[in-house]
């Protein structure tokens, strides 16, 4: 599914009495909702730098997460499917979505990022664990720019 076609279906959605509409096509599940509560945006700024994936999500004494260039290739990416901005929670003062260590399965919701007004929810495409988070809440993020590393169950 492309931008193109994307961009259509909110289109229909906003001019019809369609309040949500769900669409799953080549892997790549979206929702669309109309008039769904929208968080409140954050200052906007660049889009948070990509580091390097963790091997373990150990803190060190200043809170940073020990890297292992291994570890980077383990891991799976997922990564924006549209350009909006980025909510790691469902409305502002909420519990994020996930946090890094959680366990997911294929389906699992892990963020938002709303799109001309409509909040589309992004799923995990794999199951695992949460083993890094790369964007901060209210980011804006770009297609395919890269939200969430998976380390996959095996």
């Amino acid at each position: 599914m492309n931008f193109k076609e994307i961009k259509e279906l909110i289109k229909l959605v906003s001019e019809r009495e369609i309040d949500e509409l769900q669409i799953e096509r080549a892997g790549i599940k979206i929702t669309i909702r109309k008039n769904a509560a929208v968080p409140k945006a954050l200052e906007h700024g660049r889009p948070a730098p990509v580091v390097p994936l963790p091997q373990e999500t150990t803190p060190a004494a200043t809170g940073a997460l020990v890297s292992s260039p291994v570890a980077e290739r383990e891991l799976h990416l997922v990564k924006s499917p549209l350009v909006g901005t980025f909510y790691s929670a469902p409305s502002p003062g909420s519990d994020p979505f996930v946090h890094i260590g959680d366990q997911v399965e294929v389906g699992t919701v892990l963020c938002v990022v709303e799109a001309m007004k409509l909040m589309n929810e992004i799923e995990s495409d794999m199951a695992g664990e949460v083993a890094q988070i790369l964007v901060d809440s209210g980011q804006p993020v770009e297609y395919g720019e890269p939200l969430f590393g998976i380390r996959v169950r095996r």
